[in-house]
């Protein structure tokens, strides 16, 4: 019977640790997706998120802003609200890229060169295919942007995983190397 649970055990984890990275998948879709969005659309989009977002500031933070305040507001921040929706897209896209290259063992400066040129040049491909956009263009600075969010991503990545792998998992850790050790 034990061997039985060894065997469910490692096929498990045969199968799901390759899934970790079905949410990077998504990330890149959703990015991809995003970015194929002609100006017009993205534009919209954009208008969109900053009413949600004044909408609920608004009511939250009990600032008395008309519907017409509420409007102008999120046509002035357009600006801010694209470029942190670029850093925080490319955030994500950079924990769930980091995070199963970490699973797998890649730690350290790898980790940080491994996920940060895979993120990085998704990023240049991405402002690349946007020039084939109606009404897009390629910007060096969204790059830049993307990049930031992207190492912030990895070193929190880093920094969970290490903290995990210190407090949560080392008792595992632990009882892996007393269990080496007696045999």
């Amino acid at each position: 019977m034990k061997y039985f649970w060894l065997y469910i055990k490692q096929t498990l984890r045969f199968v799901l640790k390759p899934m970790s990275f079905v949410p990077a998948i998504f990330m890149m879709i959703l990015i991809f997706s995003l970015s194929a969005q002609d100006a017009e659309e993205s534009s919209q989009l954009s208008y969109k998120v900053g009413v949600k977002v004044l909408t609920v500031a608004n009511e939250k933070l009990e600032r008395g802003w008309t519907s017409q305040q509420i409007d102008h507001l999120s046509r002035i921040g357009q600006h801010l609200i694209r470029k942190t929706a670029h850093f925080t897209e490319y955030f994500c896209l950079a924990v769930s890229v980091a995070f199963p290259l970490y699973v797998y063992g890649v730690r350290g400066l790898w980790l940080v060169f491994s996920a940060g040129i895979f993120c990085v040049s998704f990023a240049c491909l991405d402002e690349y295919h946007q020039s084939f956009v109606a009404g897009r263009s390629p910007q060096k600075r969204d790059v830049i942007i993307d990049s930031c969010g992207i190492f912030l991503g990895i070193i929190i990545t880093r920094i969970v995983g290490w903290t995990g792998r210190m407090t949560i998992f080392r008792p595992l850790s632990n009882r892996r190397r007393a269990k080496r050790e007696s045999c």
